[in-house]
């Protein structure tokens, strides 16, 4: 496996005209920010005993301010000093295995919806879909399960992506310490570049932003400097790839409403775990885990999603169509968040989209979903 650190940091998201929220114009963007072109947050390092509480919010004439705490740096009780993100898209340890989508007729799914395999974190390989919710949070536990193959202490956490974590990443990518400072990048291509291979091998780059040509392959690997890394959060090969385009990811967020779990839309179409579905009833599966590998929402409406308050720090209504990239939050019908869009839709980090937490199993391009992988040092 390969990780890439995320130090703790607080950020905060300026304002040229006072309205908009689109970050600041900076040394890195020669223009004025946009919601098509989004300047830069402003980020600051801290220790794990530093979490600041602002708004996020402040205007560019009156100076930096009202900053916050991501909320991925806070994991139940405890306050990290950092988390270890998959570098790439989680592939398998049978990355080749194909999924059956109708009596005769397979198609790649690089693990399929299994337990069994171990996960990987790799380029150039095909990642891993086809896998429900409840079981792809099981593989990303066993990284860090007793005696694993990976040489990770059991003291250490792993598991799957939750969207807080997302943002967390996304957010640092927008500084000058991600892809917006890297002075290598002008204009539109500081978003970083898609992955459009319809193969969904991770790593691989477009060498450009998402545009609407049907050209999908691997054009350029991981490691071709400038057009490859361009795909990465840091325009360098020691960025962190695949979050934009390649698969959809699945990151461990779902729609509860007053506590009540939504599991999936229907019987057949669902998470895995014990919980509501669409149509009132319940499907009976897995136990969830604790608490703190999920990020639960109130509402699909950005202005109460987290409790009676909008959630800031978390990739949501403060981005929201950032690089022209959809955002919509999930709810009773498909309660699960996905992120990075497919290789075929138009899509950047920002990117939030929603479904029902199941195999997808659908002839189509965005219903091939994987995931990524967390690990951290309570």
């Amino acid at each position: 496996t390969m990780w890439v650190w995320v130090p703790r940091y607080s950020y905060t998201i300026g304002s040229e005209d006072g309205t908009n929220y689109y970050g600041k114009q900076g040394i890195y963007l020669t223009e004025a920010p946009t919601q098509a072109l989004p300047g830069e947050i402003d980020v600051k390092f801290i220790s794990k005993s530093e979490k600041d509480t602002g708004s996020a919010q402040y205007k560019v004439a009156d100076g930096v301010s009202n900053w916050r705490t991501p909320d991925a740096f806070t994991f139940g009780s405890d306050e990290l000093s950092g988390i270890w993100v998959g570098k790439f898209e989680t592939s398998s340890s049978s990355p080749d295995a194909k999924e059956e989508l109708r009596p005769g007729v397979f198609h790649s799914s690089g693990g399929g919806n299994t337990t069994e395999l171990d996960a990987m974190i790799k380029p150039n390989v095909t990642s891993w879909r086809y896998i429900q919710i409840a079981n792809l949070a099981e593989v990303g536990r066993n990284i860090t399960k007793s005696s694993n193959r990976y040489g990770v202490s059991s003291m250490l956490d792993s598991h799957a992506m939750k969207n807080s974590e997302w943002g967390a990443v996304a957010y640092l990518s927008q500084s000058k310490y991600g892809k917006l400072g890297n002075r290598a990048y002008s204009g539109a291509s500081k978003q970083i570049y898609h992955n459009k291979s319809s193969a969904y091998i991770t790593g691989c780059s477009y060498g450009a932003p998402y545009s609407d040509s049907n050209d999908y392959g691997c054009q350029y690997t991981y490691d071709e400097a400038i057009l490859g890394t361009g795909a990465s959060t840091t325009g360098t090969i020691y960025g962190i790839y695949d979050m934009s385009g390649g698969a959809w990811e699945y990151v461990m967020a779902v729609y509860a409403p007053n506590g009540d779990r939504h599991s999936g839309t229907s019987q057949v179409y669902n998470s895995g775990y014990t919980g509501s579905l669409n149509d009132g009833s319940t499907f009976n599966g897995k136990d969830w885990l604790d608490n703190k590998y999920y990020d639960f929402y109130n509402s699909d409406n950005f202005k109460d999603s987290c409790g009676e308050n909008e959630c800031l720090s978390q990739a949501l209504s403060e981005t929201s169509n950032w690089f022209t990239s959809g955002s919509s939050l999930p709810n009773s019908y498909r309660p699960w968040m996905s992120r990075s869009g497919g290789y075929s839709n138009q899509t950047s980090i920002f990117f939030v989209a929603k479904f029902d937490g199941s195999i997808a199993k659908y002839e189509t391009s965005y219903g091939y979903l994987s995931f990524r992988l967390v690990l951290v040092a309570p």
